[in-house]
């Protein structure tokens, strides 16, 4: 079974985030020409020191002066309009990242969580990486000036050139003050890389911990555990900052060191020009000019080393990213297919676990399933706790993929159809029901705008949620999430419950519908499997209790994640009870 379980071997996939950078490529194009431009304007000021000190000091021209600061006015304005662009250009890039990634990625997110993913790229790094998070810095990283001193960078050549026109030696001195600030650079490089990246585990560890906390305060409240936990969540906390600050001292270390070497450098300059000058070897206007271009020269190295981290955790959340969207979006959009009937048919299905690693000899979660349904058909399973009852849901709503065998939805696999076009007429209660923020409306409409009043009341009426909606102070605007409502548990799967049935979907499965409802819920339960059966839906209900099996005409019995026997209820609980009493 494990060489039948085994995933053949792939070609890598194309790089969705790098394709969308590529297609970037004219505004990435522009900004560099705005940067060119802002570089060449950025001369202004040598050369009007230049000219002041040489030319208006010597000549003593007050009509010479003005024209001079005319110019200068107009060359700065047109800098700040040219730094403008760069900048909008920039914003309008990263926003065009995050339009053409956002949907992408959450898309891609979900279906690896759908998939059993936790997996995945950062799993060795600390746990499952939050995709929308990496984009958002990736795109916030695109307007920062970390980025501009990128596109500055390739300029500093042409400054040190400048400083060796106007002699030798000053060149030579800003050259050598380069080598410096790039050793610097390499130096942060160095130091900071591993810091930053234990520093990135240990905030990942601490805000999943207290996602976890949150998602639990009921128990922790109950069994007494806020003070543990949040003793534990401090020294995860504590652990967190101490390796942040450490990052942190070092990157502003060097950014200190880099500043006061740029100082430091132009002082230099300025005090060799004036030696230069007193041999006759320069003039005034050059003296400053010099120390004014070495500085410019210097300045996007410093930028860079003062926003290290940014650039560090950007890298990071670049590699992650193309990772987690590796071949997505690339893959052959599915033909759109007649909306199905819902005849089901399970062809030697077998699933391990999505957390067994690739070699990994793990016994499958799944094995040897074969059975069909026909349209208005209600199927219960039924076994032993672990027995594969949720992993069968799952593969059922196409949520997992078999690791062999099929899944077939009126013949095709769920790999034929397109996610959201079946999704529509698959209704899934799953074992722990979650609502979503939003109106008690929108959850049962599958938020869903072009949902009418009369479909969503349907839907609760079916689910016999109706009433308990009216009851509510504002009904089916009764908001959920934060601020929102709190429901019962019981509510919460009833509300569940009518967002599966919602439009009467082909197939509906039910994991454990009935865990947390009384006995006036499991009477409705039943009677909305017969009214579904009736309207020729195919129900499956996967039973731990004995009425969720009430309203089936068929039974399939799972032992260790195996079928033991599927046929007509009473033919299959017959056999169960001879067993039984054997």
């Amino acid at each position: 079974m494990t060489s039948t379980l085994a995933s053949p071997a792939r070609p890598a996939p194309p790089d969705a985030l790098a394709l969308a950078l590529r297609a970037a490529r004219g505004a990435l194009l522009a900004a560099f020409a705005f940067a060119c431009v802002v570089n060449l304007l950025m001369l202004t000021g040598p050369v009007f020191m230049l000219q002041v000190y040489d030319r208006v000091l010597t000549s003593r021209s007050v009509p010479t002066l003005v024209a001079l600061m005319a110019f200068a006015a107009l060359m700065y304005a047109f800098l700040g309009v040219f730094d403008f662009l760069r900048a909008r250009v920039m914003s309008r890039l990263a926003q065009g990242l995050d339009a053409r990634l956002g949907s992408l990625t959450l898309r891609r997110w979900m279906g690896q969580g759908g998939a059993g993913a936790g997996v995945g790229a950062g799993a060795a790094e600390g746990g499952p990486t939050r995709p929308l998070a990496e984009l958002a810095v990736l795109r916030n990283f695109l307007t920062t000036p970390a980025v501009n001193a990128l596109m500055d960078l390739p300029w500093m050549p042409l400054y040190l050139l400048l400083v060796f026109g106007l002699h030798w030696s000053l060149g030579a001195l800003a050259a050598g003050g380069a080598l410096v600030a790039v050793v610097l650079a390499l130096l942060t490089e160095a130091l900071t890389r591993r810091p930053a990246a234990i520093a990135a585990a240990a905030d990942h560890h601490d805000a999943v911990f207290a996602e976890q906390s949150q998602r639990n305060v009921e128990t922790l409240l109950a069994m007494g555990m806020v003070g543990a936990t949040t003793a534990h969540w401090q020294s995860l906390h504590d652990a967190a900052s101490a390796s942040s600050q450490a990052a942190a001292e070092r990157v502003e270390w060097l950014s200190s060191l880099s500043r006061a070497f740029r100082l430091l450098l132009q002082s230099a300059i300025l005090g060799l020009g004036g030696y230069l000058a007193i041999r006759q070897q320069l003039s005034a206007g050059a003296i400053v000019a010099a120390s004014i271009i070495a500085g410019r020269a210097l300045a996007p190295i410093d930028q860079l080393i003062g926003g290290w981290r940014g650039m560090v955790r950007a890298r990071s959340a670049h590699r992650r990213l193309t990772l987690h969207l590796r071949g997505a979006g690339h893959e052959a959009p599915p033909i759109q297919l007649p909306a199905p009937v819902g005849a089901l048919q399970v062809q030697g299905v077998a699933k391990r676990s999505p957390l067994a690693r690739p070699g990994e000899n793990r016994r499958p979660l799944l094995e040897g399933l074969n059975f069909a349904l026909e349209p208005g058909s209600g199927l219960g399973v039924i076994g032993p706790s672990a027995c594969g009852k949720t992993s069968l849901a799952r593969l059922l709503t196409g949520v997992w993929r078999p690791d062999a065998g099929t899944v077939r939805l009126d013949g095709a696999t769920f790999e034929q159809w397109a996610p959201d076009q079946v999704g529509r007429h698959i209704g899934y209660l799953p074992q722990t029901v979650e609502l979503m923020a939003g109106t008690l409306r929108d959850n049962i409409a599958r938020f869903d705008a072009q949902a009418t009043d009369d479909e969503v009341i349907a839907a609760a009426q079916l689910a016999g949620v109706h009433p308990m909606i009216l009851a509510l102070p504002e009904g089916y605007a009764t908001r959920l999430g934060p601020g929102g409502t709190v429901l019962s548990g019981g509510q919460v799967q009833r509300i569940g419950l009518a967002r599966a049935v919602f439009r009467r979907p082909a197939l509906v499965v039910l994991d454990e519908p009935n865990a947390n409802l009384d006995a006036e819920g499991d009477d409705r339960l039943t009677q909305a499997i017969h009214q579904l059966r009736e309207g020729g839906s195919t129900v499956v209900v996967m039973a731990h209790r004995p009425s969720a099996i009430a309203a089936v005409d068929l039974i399939l019995m799972l032992d260790n994640g195996r079928q033991t026997a599927f046929g007509p209820k009473a033919e299959v609980l017959r056999k169960v009870a001879r067993v039984a009493s054997a």
